[in-house]
């Protein structure tokens, strides 16, 4: 009797101690997937390194384009330094057959004239509706001390207005792909009408499958 009592009592510490395992492995299986997720490989990359995954627009067109058109338009002679003209910028059309953020040209390009120094920018037409609820909102709300509240009717009208477009030619042929971008921008004064500057930016970029 005394030998069937210890052969079950052994057996029973085997199974507890068994079910103690499992239990410890089942708890440390998330820890490990947690681990592995929080050690994911995810870097920083260089906002200026060329960028080459595919033959579509990218950063690296946008950025050259920006870079080009900025300097091509200080170097012209056309914007006097001391002058300082008002600039607006009309939307960039998008004639290729892909999806480009013109805006983003855009403001790439006015970002870097205004760090120049050499011209200022007035609300462009995507702008103006923002900026005439504002006044709106200072002088006909009630709640603005009159002292501070910003005049009707002060804006400053741009003397230069800034107006471009992106086209593309796409070439295939025994797997290669040939992508031809031209950028244009000019620069018009707008109380004479007159074509004050203009330039183009050509990209061509290939792939092979």
């Amino acid at each position: 009797m005394k030998t069937m009592n210890l052969m079950n009592t052994t057996i029973t510490l085997l199974i507890v101690g068994a079910l103690s395992t499992l239990a410890g492995c089942q708890t440390a299986s998330p820890n490990v997937a947690s681990s592995d997720v929080a050690s994911g490989e995810v870097k920083y990359g260089d906002a200026k390194a060329v960028e080459n995954v595919s033959n579509q627009f990218g950063s690296t067109d946008l950025q050259s384009i920006a870079e080009t058109m900025t300097r091509s338009l200080l170097q012209s002679g056309v914007i006097v330094n001391g002058n300082r003209p008002r600039l607006t910028v009309a939307e960039v059309k998008n004639k290729t057959s892909e999806y480009i953020d013109t805006g983003s040209i855009s403001k790439s390009i006015r970002s870097q004239l205004l760090k120049s120094g050499a011209v200022r920018f007035v609300a462009n037409i995507d702008e103006m509706q923002t900026q005439t609820d504002e006044l709106i909102r200072q002088n006909q709300s009630g709640l603005y001390d009159k002292k501070s509240t910003k005049k009707l009717g002060k804006m400053k009208g741009a003397d230069l207005r800034l107006e471009g477009e992106i086209t593309s030619i796409v070439k295939k042929h025994s797997g290669l792909t040939d992508v031809y971008y031209k950028f244009s921008l000019a620069m018009v004064n707008i109380e004479s009408g007159e074509l004050e500057w203009a330039d183009e930016k050509e990209i061509r970029k290939q792939s092979r499958r």
